[in-house]
C-alpha cells in the first residue's frame, strides 16, 4: 500500500480532487482484495476442521466479519494518512470523508470476507471472488464515489439517503453470510 502511494506522489505530486478521490478508492479497493479477501483462503482444511469442532458456523462467520472489518478500517486510515501526507489534502469535508472511509473500508471488507468464504469451498479459488467480487461491489463503489465526491465540494451536500444505502448494503451482506455460510460450513 505505501509503495503504490509513493509510487503515486513520485508520478503526481498535487493531483486533482476527482482525481485523487479516484485513485484514492481503486487503491482501497486492492488493499481490500490483498488483506481482507484472502482470510478464508488461508485456511487449511485441518484448521477449519477444527474451527468447525468448537464452534457454530454462525459465530465463525461473524468472527471473521468483525475481525476483517476492524482490519480494513486500520488499513483504510492508514491508507488515508499516506494519501494526505504524500498527495495532498484537497477534502473540502475532511470529518465528512473520514467517516466515509469507516464506512467504506467496512462495506468492502464485509463483501470481500464473504466471497472469500464461498471461494475457498471452491477449493481455493481466487479468480472465483474477480468474477463474483466485481459486479457485487460495483453498486458499493458507486454510493462511495457519490458519497465522496460530495466531501471534496462546497457546492454539494452529503445526502443521509446515500449513506442510509450503503449501510443498508451493509446489512444486507451480513445477513446472507449468516444465512449462507452454514451452507457452506457442512462441506
Amino acid at each position: 500500500m505505501g509503495a503504490t502511494i509513493f509510487v503515486l506522489f513520485m508520478s503526481m505530486e498535487a493531483p486533482e480532487p476527482a482525481v485523487w478521490n479516484g485513485l484514492f478508492w481503486v487503491i482501497q479497493l486492492f488493499i481490500c482484495i490483498n488483506t481482507v479477501a484472502k482470510s478464508f483462503l488461508t485456511e487449511n482444511r485441518g484448521r477449519m476442521l477444527y474451527f468447525f469442532t468448537i464452534t457454530s458456523p454462525v459465530s465463525f462467520v461473524l468472527a471473521k466479519l468483525l475481525f476483517n472489518l476492524l482490519l480494513m478500517v486500520v488499513m483504510s486510515l492508514l491508507s488515508l494518512l499516506l494519501f494526505t501526507m504524500f498527495l495532498g489534502n484537497p477534502m473540502v469535508k475532511a470529518p465528512a470523508f473520514i467517516g466515509l472511509v469507516l464506512l467504506g473500508g467496512g462495506s468492502l471488507s464485509l463483501v470481500f470476507t464473504f466471497l472469500s468464504a464461498i471461494a475457498a469451498k471452491a477449493h481455493q479459488n481466487a479468480a472465483i471472488m474477480a468474477v463474483l467480487g466485481f459486479p457485487l461491489i460495483i453498486p458499493q463503489l458507486m454510493v462511495l464515489m457519490k458519497l465522496s465526491t460530495a466531501a471534496f465540494s462546497t457546492e454539494q451536500a452529503i445526502q443521509i439517503t446515500d449513506i442510509l444505502l450503503l449501510a443498508a448494503l451493509d446489512v444486507m451482506v451480513m445477513v446472507l453470510s449468516i444465512i449462507l455460510f452454514p451452507f457452506l460450513w457442512k462441506d
